[in-house]
């Protein structure tokens, strides 16, 4: 039968550093404030004694777990592994660990989740783009537990909350594709009962609208990219083929364009122009090279972070309905500008 190794204490620790017990508790309680020197020492006599500090029973002391919980639909979308990445780099950095569930976009599955969540103490919950029940908010609300929604808007301004500016980038899209000579332009939409799909579509037809225009057509794909290709199917059989596409992001985008090439032997932009929306580490890679709206997930994930760590604290007297401004990535899937005013001068020249 094996023995198990005798577990070092912190009172073991202290008498090898020379300070008290509670200072080596505190070195190993982040936030706390202790001296360059005591820590250094603390440090090297828990490593020479190979010691473990126990975060539980630092938690039943402090009242806080140091535990973040992340609630994430899905990860096939790049965007989220990026961000998922990102909330955990910052959350480490600040004393945090994290601990992440998965739910489908469905209140009931959300709900059962969040409520495991509870059971674990968690500090702090980051809810990235899935929804909220109005039960569950009240509950959380009423249990005391901070919770922040990532990349996913709400219609009630009284959730916390942090996007891009959704519908801007969508305007910015269809404004862009106007300005390049587009005429026929559709748009493969997001899920149109989320506010980001919503906001990114009806920012698209605001700046058509105000080109005079209207989109060729608009197709609810959920954000999913197999209901994306379905659509490039549809839209280029049709007679009146579509002259560019504004796509509701970036992972439904790569779809678009692999069918248009591998289907149909069709190439962006000679043939099509494509925009996506999220600038995911993907789009800027040769194959796809896509102009695309970008979604800026660092500020996002430190808005979302300060954010959350002010509700922990109970503080908090700023807008808790964040948006962060979208911005333009051109890249070699769309038309350019330069490119339409050489072809005007070609065009000059041979009517010459």
């Amino acid at each position: 039968m094996s023995v198990k190794p005798n577990r070092v204490t912190a009172i073991e620790v202290a008498k090898r550093a020379g300070v008290s017990q509670p200072t080596v508790s505190r070195v190993f309680t982040p936030g706390t404030n202790v001296s360059a020197d005591l820590r250094e020492s603390v440090l090297r006599a828990a490593d020479e004694l190979g010691y473990l500090p126990n975060t539980l029973a630092r938690s039943l002391n402090t009242g806080r777990s140091r535990t973040i919980g992340i609630v994430l639909a899905y990860l096939n979308n790049p965007f989220y592994a990026e961000a998922l990445q990102t909330l955990s780099n910052e959350l480490n950095a600040r004393g945090y660990h994290v601990m992440v569930f998965f739910a489908a976009n469905s209140l009931e599955e959300v709900d059962g989740v969040v409520e495991d969540l509870m059971a674990h103490q968690v500090d702090g919950i980051v809810l990235a783009s899935v929804s909220l029940s109005n039960d569950l908010t009240m509950r959380l609300q009423a249990l005391g537990i901070p919770f922040v929604l990532f990349n996913r808007g709400q219609q009630d301004t009284r959730l916390p909350s942090v996007t891009a500016t959704n519908f801007n980038g969508g305007y910015y899209a269809g404004q862009y594709l106007v300005q390049v000579g587009h005429q026929r332009i559709a748009h493969l939409s997001g899920w149109q009962k989320a506010l980001n799909g919503r906001q990114r579509q009806q920012g698209f037809i605001k700046a058509l609208d105000d080109a005079g225009m209207a989109p060729l057509t608009c197709i609810d794909c959920h954000f999913r990219r197999e209901m994306a290709i379905d659509a490039t199917r549809e839209l280029f059989r049709r007679a009146d083929k579509p002259d560019a596409i504004f796509v509701g992001n970036d992972f439904m985008a790569f779809g678009v364009i692999e069918t248009l090439q591998v289907e149909f032997g069709l190439s962006a932009p000679d043939d099509v122009s494509i925009i996506g929306f999220d600038d995911v580490e993907m789009a800027a890679w040769e194959i796809y090279d896509l102009t695309t709206i970008r979604q800026p997930i660092n500020r996002m994930v430190t808005a979302t972070v300060d954010l959350l760590f002010e509700l922990i604290e109970g503080g908090g007297d700023g807008p808790i309905r964040l948006e962060i401004e979208s911005e333009l990535v051109i890249r070699g899937s769309t038309r350019s500008q330069a490119s339409i005013a050489a072809a005007e001068h070609d065009r000059k020249i041979t009517r010459l």
